[in-house]
């Protein structure tokens, strides 16, 4: 306390010897004192202050009187009094002075201390002359429900106003009996019992309480007027948890109820939290169960009894061994002794998987982790918390499957063959024998699969995996690797048994008929045959062998064996032919291709903003591009050119909404192949990319060659009517290199002529090629399209076509091709060219 401000206190103590030892005591603390050892000197000092004036003493400090004597108890009774009532005092009295410990309880800012223990006085003086504590904010909670028993109507009458005062909610019984029927009915938390009581006493009434189940969680409190060391004891014997004085000081006895009512709200702060914890044990998916240190369950959530076939709160189980959990079958690599044993042990077991036993008696596979159960650092057994995992096993069992199985046939597929040829090559390096691999490749597949549809096809490959089955040996393999391709793996066979066996798979599928939809079909196979033995490197070359050989069956005319020889110059050329395959679909896959723009400009007016012709590059190894005349024929030969139409349609529209967003008025042509006229989901990828993007169909022309239109003119108009109605522009290219079909083109509504370069190049010095520019350029505004020369190399040609009147031109002497979209005019590059 005392080294803020400087109390003022009153020191009144009959002997000389104890007064200067609390004047001592309390000088070290920094009090003002004043000792006095007459009681009447000191009451005359209290008075002196009058009547409403400030009181002079901060505090009295009293010695309590061994004897009773008059100015003694008039100094109490001015204490007691409403003018010194408010004063607070420290009574300092000997053991066992039971007036003195009465008065102390009785009176409020009171303090009683032996004087055994009087070096407590500063503390006890701080404590009484701190600043009273503004009250806490109600808490949004219940008020504690109190039953208040006594026999007496006038003490009842006084508790209740004091009660519901301070905001508890009371109920009042005058008996035992009473009492006792209504704390079986109503919820109540505490019971104040008066101790002497007709019939019975309070601690038969607490010892009622507490043995009654229905009753048990009430904290009984003895309310007593007599000062008894044996009623205490037989209230605490009997259960009470406080006892409090009827001669007490309000202040304490609603201290001593707030006490008890804090008590009361922390044991529903932990029932609510063992609520809670146990709503989330009950609804975590896993099952959870309780093992203690002697390996005996001691509780399972529901989701555990779910698991083990059992009714949610079935405590069948509940003090039976961990054992009984266990299945047999969960003995599988020492898992079930492994589980039991981290479940008696306490120790952390993780992601371990055994089975488990239902009520019924069937096994249960599970995942399962054990975690030690520790409280205040000493173990209490453990935590066995489980999941089913019959349904992911047999999901992974599942995946297995079809990781290694083709989905259409149920055949073996590629993966698995390579796997399988891959063991059966280190068979054959540890033995003499040979073998050999069957690459079968359906000829008519694609015909069938245009003509009748997908489902047609998909049910003639699962015929022909019928089929070829049939022939096949037991320890053979077949597969199906890829669209509409098998390989067969024969074991312990020599060339001449390849060769036999190549020859009647063939047979077999020439002779086939397919029937689907009420029509009939033909198909046959070319066949490649690669024998294997020691030498043979790997699976992967076996298989490519084979492929190899298969090409050649199909170049020699289909329908045919070819058995693979190594070295011939054939075999090398289809060689290259494959390597550039393989470097194609690895650009698909890795966006190897680069684009390229050249400008289209205008040769007469503004021309409407900027035009770039999208072109194709292929990034080779050492960063170099590669033009598209190097890749373009080998994605024809193996029908990839659709792969490449969709992958240029995609990045130029996402590259064009980019320039677009930017605020450039910029517009694209783009190149299809011919192979594109029958990708019928061109029209759909284009739909969608210009919704996505939200880009302007107008701002996209798409160019399909004149050469390619004329040799399937239905499916070039059919993909030009999908692309117009769309709101794209249509340009037909290399115009004039079909010329001998020109009446063709009133068939096909295009909006753009593109004159072949052919005729553009030799246009300075070539009257023929001339009259043939001036013919497409007239024919072509009279079908109302615009015209562009390509192939543009010199200002000659350059001024002839201006002359001509052709509408646009481009060409290396206006602008090469270039990775970037630059906008070139015509007066900049005759600037720039002068």
């Amino acid at each position: 306390m005392g080294r803020g401000r400087l109390r003022h206190l009153l020191v009144v103590e009959r002997s000389a010897t104890l007064r200067h030892a609390l004047v001592k005591l309390l000088d070290r603390e920094g009090h003002a004192v004043t000792a006095m050892a007459s009681f009447a000197d000191a009451l005359a000092a209290l008075r002196a202050g009058g009547p409403g004036a400030r009181p002079a003493w901060d505090a009295v400090v009293l010695g309590w009187p061994a004897h009773s004597e008059p100015g003694a108890d008039a100094l109490v009774e001015h204490l007691e009094a409403a003018e010194g009532r408010e004063t607070p005092a420290v009574i300092l009295a000997h053991e066992g002075h039971a007036a003195a410990r009465s008065w102390a309880t009785a009176r409020p800012h009171t303090a009683l201390i032996l004087w055994d223990d009087y070096r407590e006085l500063p503390a006890a003086l701080a404590k009484l002359l701190e600043p009273a504590p503004a009250p806490a904010p109600a808490a949004a909670e219940a008020p504690v429900r109190i039953l208040f028993v006594d026999d007496s109507p006038t003490v009842r009458a006084k508790y209740r106003r004091l009660l519901e005062r301070h905001g508890y909610e009371a109920a009042f019984a005058s008996s035992a009996e009473e009492a006792l029927a209504l704390a079986r009915e109503g919820a109540f938390e505490i019971a104040v019992i008066d101790y002497f009581m007709p019939g019975e006493n309070g601690d038969v009434l607490c010892r009622r309480l507490r043995e009654d189940p229905r009753t048990a969680h009430i904290r009984p409190a003895i309310l007593t007027g007599t000062y008894l060391d044996q009623v205490i004891r037989d209230a605490l014997d009997a259960g009470a948890v406080e006892c409090m004085f009827k001669n007490e000081a309000d202040e304490l006895f609603l201290a001593r109820l707030a006490a008890m009512a804090r008590t009361v709200r922390a044991h529903r702060s932990v029932e609510r939290e063992r609520q809670r914890l146990e709503g989330i044990l009950n609804s975590i998916g896993e099952g959870v169960c309780g093992v203690c240190c002697e390996g005996r369950i001691a509780f399972l959530n529901p989701a555990a009894c779910a698991i083990l076939g059992r009714a949610a709160g079935d405590r069948g189980l509940i003090g039976a061994s961990v054992e009984a959990l266990v299945h047999p079958e969960g003995d599988a690599r020492g898992a079930r002794e492994r589980l039991l044993a981290a479940c008696r042990r306490g120790e952390h077991l993780r992601r371990w998987e055994t089975v488990l036993r239902r009520r019924d008696g069937s096994p249960v596979q599970v995942e399962c982790t054990v975690y030690p159960l520790t409280i205040r650092g000493r173990r209490e057994g453990s935590v066995l918390a489980f999941r089913d995992i019959g349904e992911r096993k047999r999901l992974e069992e599942e995946l297995r499957w079809q990781a290694t199985h083709d989905p259409v046939t149920e055949l073996p597929n590629r993966r698995h063959l390579e796997e399988t040829l891959a063991r059966e090559l280190e068979r054959l390096r540890r033995s003499s024998e040979r073998s050999a691999l069957l690459y079968i490749d359906l000829d008519r597949f694609k015909y069938i699969n245009d003509v009748a549809g997908h489902a047609a096809g998909d049910a003639l490959l699962r015929e022909v995996g019928r089929q070829l089955r049939a022939r096949l040996r037991g320890a053979d393999l077949l597969a199906r690797i890829g669209g509409d391709e098998f390989a067969v793996l024969l074991h312990n066979v020599d060339a001449r048994g390849m060769a036999e066996a190549a020859e009647a798979f063939r047979r077999l599928l020439a002779d086939f008929t397919f029937l689907y939809g009420g029509r009939t079909f033909r198909i046959h196979a070319s066949i490649g045959a690669v024998l294997l033995d020691a030498a043979t490197p790997s699976a992967s070359q076996a298989l490519a062998d084979a492929d190899f050989a298969c090409h050649l069956a199909k170049r020699r005319g289909r329908n045919r064996v070819c058995v693979h020889r190594a070295g011939s110059e054939e075999r090398e050329a289809m060689r290259a032919d494959l390597g550039w395959s393989t470097r194609l679909r690895e650009a698909l896959a890795g966006d190897g291709f680069v684009l390229h723009f050249q400008p289209v400009v205008p040769l007469r007016g503004g021309g409407g903003g900027e035009c770039y012709e999208v072109l194709l590059r292929l990034r080779g190894p050492d960063g170099r591009l590669v033009p598209p005349g190097a890749f373009i024929p080998t994605a024809e030969r193996f029908n990839m050119m659709h792969e490449l139409d969709l992958w240029v349609v995609r990045h130029a529209l996402c590259r064009l909404a980019a320039l677009r967003a930017a605020g450039r008025e910029v517009s694209f042509s783009i190149n299809l192949s011919g192979q594109a006229l029958a990708l019928e989901e061109l029209v759909a990828v284009v739909r969608g990319e210009l919704r996505r993007l939200r880009l302007d169909p107008r701002a996209v022309t798409f160019e399909i060659t004149e050469t390619c239109a004329i040799a399937d003119m239905g499916a070039a108009v059919r993909l030009v009517e999908g692309l117009r109605v769309l709101g794209c522009r249509i340009a037909l290219d290399d115009f004039g290199s079909g010329f001998s079909s020109f009446s063709q083109l009133k068939l096909l509504p295009v909006d753009v002529i593109k004159i072949d370069g052919g005729f553009v190049r030799g246009l300075a010095h070539d009257p023929v090629d001339r009259a043939m520019v001036t013919s497409m350029n007239e024919i072509a505004h009279a079908l109302g399209c615009r015209t562009v020369a390509e192939y543009v190399e010199s200002p000659e040609v350059l001024a002839l076509l201006r002359e001509l009147g052709v509408d646009y031109a481009q060409g290396h002497y206006l602008a090469p091709p270039a990775p970037e979209p630059r906008p070139v005019t015509l007066a900049g590059t005759q600037a720039q060219r002068a």
